[in-house]
């Protein structure tokens, strides 16, 4: 195991998020001496004057930018120029303010969505600027993507280090679960417990159901940050994930079992599916610094389920 991440001050953009937590545990236990995690209560990483002063007062060595705003195919519909302009600027001066302090390196989180619709599968690093992406969340995905570029042109013009990871729809513990803003997974958790809780016969979902994801478990994507931290260096993107592809209709199914609502899934047309497939070749992961996902779909449900009905007992009652 690299030493890289021992005895370093690393900024942690988005450290307090789902995603975030994980990673600042996994750069403890590999002795990071100090994580600065800012609050978007104090910082507001879209203006210029915030991310200076943030970068001027901790000084870091190690940048791993994850901030982002995000959410499913509603909230991308629903807010598509607050999520490029969100993602675009809070990108920019990250990465501008890491190249004016000189800090050794960047590490990057861009997202599945930046790949064109029509890719073929597995998806390959070098299939990312192929096409545009799909248009429900090509706000998002095209800000992120610009990002990547970006990273290498710093890296070509002035030396930074600057790393990119590609990573597939997370899940886990800790996930989002409000109705207006989640992913698919978290969002069904709750669609199904709240039906076999009210005795529904039926739960509708969005689309058609026939379109396919690729989900990776929090944890592992932490694994994957730290270990990219530790073990590389190139110019290139690398995909994360876990190199699996199930249906929307298959995950339904599965979550609606595990979920134990016995009544049945009826499918509203009229809503978008999205992307028509995704699946990542996650060859290049393992190539370059040993990555590969541990935790199986169904494992990686069952905790997250359990994780929603422990917070749903904890609740204070309405009545």
């Amino acid at each position: 195991m690299s030493e890289y991440v021992h005895g370093r001050r690393i900024l942690v953009t988005g450290g307090a998020g789902f995603l975030g937590r994980r990673v600042c545990a996994q750069l403890e236990e590999r002795g990071a001496r100090e994580l600065i995690v800012p609050r978007r209560s104090q910082c507001d990483l879209t203006r210029t004057d915030a991310v200076r002063a943030l970068f001027e007062a901790s000084r870091p060595e190690v940048v791993v930018h994850l901030a982002a705003e995000v959410g499913g195919i509603g909230a991308n519909r629903a807010q598509p120029g607050r999520f490029f302009y969100a993602n675009m600027a809070m990108g920019l001066h990250v990465v501008e303010e890491a190249r004016r302090h000189g800090v050794a390196k960047l590490l990057g989180i861009a997202t599945v969505c930046a790949y064109p619709k029509h890719t073929p599968v597995p998806f390959t690093e070098d299939d990312l600027w192929n096409g545009f992406p799909e248009e429900t969340n090509a706000p998002y995905g095209v800000a992120k993507k610009a990002l990547l570029l970006m990273m290498q042109s710093y890296r070509a013009q002035y030396g930074l280090n600057a790393i990119g990871l590609l990573p597939v729809n997370l899940f886990g513990p800790g996930d989002n679960f409000d109705p207006a803003t989640s992913h698919v997974i978290p969002a069904l958790i709750r669609r199904f417990i709240e039906a076999r809780q009210r005795g529904d016969r039926e739960v509708t979902c969005w689309g058609s159901g026939t379109v396919s994801r690729e989900f990776l478990y929090v944890d592992d994507c932490a694994e994957a940050v730290a270990l990219a931290l530790e073990r590389y260096d190139g110019a290139e993107p690398v995909n994360v994930g876990a190199g699996r592809e199930t249906t929307i209709r298959e995950l339904a199914e599965r979550i609606r079992r595990l979920c134990g609502f016995d009544g049945a899934i009826c499918w509203d047309r009229s809503q978008p599916d999205g992307q028509p497939r995704r699946c990542l070749d996650t060859s290049r992961a393992e190539e370059e610094f040993g990555f590969t996902a541990r935790v199986e779909l169904e494992e990686g449900l069952r905790r997250t389920i359990e994780f929603y009905e422990k917070q749903i007992d904890a609740a204070p009652s309405q009545g």
